[in-house]
């Protein structure tokens, strides 16, 4: 059973450390900037593009409620068994949180064409929500020494673990025109190969009893339920029981579309509104590429009945046992954009308000950032932000000198920082610049 219930923290730990992070909010009110079309497909930028393969948008980005970037150094040093590291223990809240966003673009670019810009892009998702409470630390530390008994009444009670993975390749085309002089409409539809999506719940977990024998008393409780599809994806068993996933392959395993939205509005020479709704789509997973498992288990274990409920009693298994197999539809996780920017100095300087919003598949996540843009040419563009996010306030920058651009939204203020980014973008000028 301990290998279940690790597979949401490993993976939830293990991902920022290999993926890139989605949107790039201090760059959305960067003129010279074709970033901030991840965040709204009508910000034009001022000409086309070309990114570079990976470098051309790459960053790394966590965040927690509870969790410092010193944790997660903890948990490469404990050697897999990082639960059983007392700092890390002591830092846990009630119930854990944990959004990961990520995003990589292999093949990106842009061009004007007419009155319209175009860009196209081919590149991975990934969206991982995951919410894990301290009671499950508390139930693995316990187990794993050497002289644990169950004792008199011994009772763990887990309850409301959660992981949500979902991912994808995203292979898109993006149109935006200028209607007027003041409206500014774009759109991007997309194609969607699911790569691989798992959501795995437990709802409860109640354990309570005290040692194994003949006078023995023993109650466990199991209400949990397991959907993974993905190409290559074996669920292993023993006795009938799901003791761990196998992954062996790599492939498309699930087929979707998927819609971005986005306007602009100049509402007085200085002053001009935004909006946009990012990721309104789907994933249809094929039957053969799914894999469901199902725990619902009450059981009372005494002398009548303990030489019959062995296997119960090995915490190797969970519960889980496998069920017919079926395809599934996942939708994605939107977000929805609004901003405004009021410009002064002939637009070389600005002030602007950023709201986000990502209706995750386990919680909502909003943020308010504030930022003052610099823009003297096309060239260079500079902003500092500050963002009021859930649980905490943090400053960000951003800054871009001919192709290179780098920038955090959330700057690193020592080990217990709980949300940081870094992101670097490099990109060739293509085509003459927009007037």
């Amino acid at each position: 059973m301990r290998k279940l219930l690790l597979l949401g923290i490993c993976i939830s730990f293990l991902l920022p450390t290999v993926m890139q992070a989605q949107y790039m909010r201090s760059s959305y009110f960067m003129e010279g900037s074709s970033t901030r079309m991840l965040l709204n497909p009508a910000m034009q930028p001022k000409r086309g593009y070309v990114n570079l393969p990976i470098i051309g948008s790459l960053a790394a980005e966590v965040s927690s409620n509870s969790l410092g970037i010193q944790d997660v150094i903890d948990v490469f040093d404990s050697d897999g068994e990082f639960y059983n590291n007392d700092k890390f223990y002591s830092r846990l809240k009630g119930m854990n949180e944990l959004n990961i966003n990520l995003n990589t673009d292999v093949i990106s670019f842009g061009f004007y064409r007419g009155k319209g810009f175009w860009s196209f892009n081919v590149g991975a998702r990934v969206d991982v929500d995951a919410t894990i409470p301290k009671t499950m630390f508390e139930y693995l530390r316990a187990i794993d020494t050497e002289d644990f008994t169950w004792g008199s009444s011994r009772t763990f009670n887990i309850q409301n673990e959660k992981l949500r993975l979902n991912s994808y390749i995203e292979v898109g085309a993006g149109y935006s025109r200028a209607i007027n002089d003041r409206l500014t409409i774009g759109g991007k539809a997309k194609l969607l190969l699911g790569a691989g999506n798992l959501n795995l719940k437990i709802n409860q977990l109640y354990i309570s009893g005290k040692e194994a024998g003949l006078d023995s008393e023993f109650q466990l409780k199991s209400d949990a339920y397991l959907e993974a599809s993905a190409k290559g994806l074996d669920l292993e068993e023993e006795n009938g029981y799901i003791t761990d996933l196998d992954y062996n392959n790599f492939g498309i395993s699930g087929y979707g579309a998927g819609l971005d939205l986005g306007a602009s509005y100049q509402v007085m020479k200085n002053l001009t509104f935004s909006a946009a709704i990012l990721d309104l789509g789907f994933i249809s997973w094929g039957k053969s590429s799914t894999q469901i498992a199902e725990s619902n288990k009450d059981i009372a274990i005494d002398k009548d009945n303990y030489s019959e409920s062995t296997d119960v009693l090995d915490f190797e298994l969970y519960g889980l046992q496998k069920k017919e197999n079926k395809s599934r539809t996942t939708s994605l996780s939107p977000t929805m954009v609004l901003g405004g920017e009021y410009g002064f100095l002939n637009n070389k300087l600005g002030v602007g308000l950023l709201s986000t919003t990502r209706f995750g598949q386990l919680k909502t996540y909003s943020e308010l950032t504030l930022s003052a843009n610099y823009r003297p040419n096309t060239l260079i563009n500079a902003t500092l932000s500050y963002s009021m996010l859930q649980g905490g306030e943090t400053f960000g920058f951003a800054f871009k000198v001919g192709p290179l651009m780098l920038g955090t939204d959330y700057m690193f203020f020592g080990n217990n920082s709980k949300h940081v980014n870094a992101f670097i973008g490099l990109s060739i000028p293509l085509g003459r610049k927009k007037i």
